[in-house]
């Protein structure tokens, strides 16, 4: 299992939990904005990681967490940056688009980070625990035992059992993937936040984020769409030259490969 691990305890919703601003500062701006008019406190949301990524606002989005207080767990971009590593460590297969796509993104990520930004994302817990309304949850990146692990709705549900009686929660919450979803299992359930700061390969502008609310007998988890001023963020790239595959990707809303998938 991955460490080191922050408890928060019991919580009180609803709490929002949203993943992959990807330094898209526009949309990180609008979660935010949606935070405030459901009147949340920061310590009502929590984000699964991958801070920052192929936009084009790193640093500012960056400050923008750091300055709204929220609990986030650390991506494999996180982690790569803060240990600057070679690169992002997203686990893409080294033949696939996208390991040559991010290439250019996580150089420019890496530039734009400073010394003491790193050591804030070292500092990152790996996976945050707390409980609502009677259930236990664990928040996680990718996996429980790998940080960069790409956990499908498809994927193997045994696996995904598995993970659920090592952690002995009663739900896991991830990330990475980019497409939100929930799973009910025979020992608990899987939920994914999906991200905000590309679309969900949907052919809309929109990110994705997830509101859980405590009910009787138990908790609901419902996703909502993200609506942003996606055509800022693609201006921003296409500003400083990035990669015209991820930015035509905010205003399509199609991935530039699905390899991954």
């Amino acid at each position: 299992m991955l460490t080191p691990v922050r408890d928060l305890g019991e919580l009180g919703g609803p709490l929002l939990i949203f993943g992959g601003p990807y330094s898209n500062l526009a949309a990180t701006r609008a979660i935010r904005q949606v935070a405030a008019h459901r009147e949340l406190a920061p310590e009502q949301v929590l984000c699964s990681g991958d801070l920052l990524a192929y936009c084009a606002e790193p640093r500012q989005t960056l400050a923008l967490i750091r300055d709204w207080g929220i609990g986030s767990v650390m991506g494999n971009c996180e982690e790569a940056l803060a240990q600057a590593a070679p690169d992002c460590g997203c686990g893409f297969d080294s033949r696939s688009t996208c390991a040559a796509l991010s290439a250019e993104w996580y150089e420019f990520a890496r530039r734009q980070i400073g010394e003491e930004e790193r050591a804030w994302m070292a500092a990152l817990p790996r996976m945050i625990r707390f409980r609502l309304a009677g259930r236990s949850f664990l928040l996680v990146h990718g996996g429980c035992g790998q940080i960069n692990q790409f956990v499908f709705a498809s994927s193997d549900a045994a696996e995904k059992q598995h993970q659920l009686a090592a952690a002995g929660v009663d739900v896991i919450i991830g990330g990475h993937c980019g497409l939100p979803f929930g799973q009910t299992l025979a020992n608990g359930a899987w939920l994914n936040t999906g991200v905000i700061g590309l679309p969900a390969n949907d052919g809309t502008t929109d990110g994705w984020y997830l509101l859980l609310d405590e009910q009787a007998g138990g908790v609901r988890a419902r996703w909502q769409r993200l609506g942003y001023p996606a055509a800022q963020s693609r201006a921003a790239m296409d500003a400083i030259g990035l990669s015209p595959a991820y930015a035509g990707a905010l205003s399509s809303g199609l991935w530039p490969s699905e390899e991954v998938l």
